[in-house]
């Protein structure tokens, strides 16, 4: 019996759950565009003027230079942080093994922090080379923005 629930369970998780949030997105976007449409077809039939820009996504904002690569900054942070958090609990681990039980307890928290420090490094090359690499066409974008 603990079978047949452990997969449904992993059945649920893997299948259904996903399916159910592709299914919600597509169904929230298409009564977007319903309304939209709705709205349209309104304005015409009134005769007001139409806006080309109606339909385009306004969610959708074009990030900056800048924006991007704290973002860089921001993910590179967090995940090294979270690399060495578990190196640490992973060097900790080893000092406290004693030989009995599974190497498991300490050799999987300094793969995953391994990992993680890897992303997070590259990150951080990735926000200081791009710094340097696109600081005139951040200055671009900042004189764009003063003259709006």
């Amino acid at each position: 019996m603990e079978g047949v629930v452990g997969l449904l369970v992993s059945f649920g998780i893997c299948v259904v759950m996903p399916v159910m949030i592709v299914w919600l997105v597509s169904r929230t976007r298409q009564n977007e565009t319903n309304k939209k449409t709705e709205i349209m077809l309104k304005a015409i039939e009134s005769g007001a003027t139409i806006d080309a820009d109606f339909f385009k996504d306004t969610q959708k904002k074009q990030k900056s230079t800048k924006e991007r690569l704290l973002n860089r900054l921001i993910w590179g942070c967090a995940t090294s942080i979270l690399g060495v958090g578990l190196a640490v609990l992973g060097i900790v681990q080893w000092v406290n093994w004693n030989g009995t039980s599974s190497n498991e307890s300490f050799v999987v928290p300094l793969v995953f922090a391994g990992i993680f420090l890897a992303i997070g490094i590259a990150l951080f090359i990735g926000f200081f080379v791009g710094r340097k690499m696109l600081s005139k066409e951040m200055e671009v974008e900042e004189k764009a923005l003063e003259q709006k």
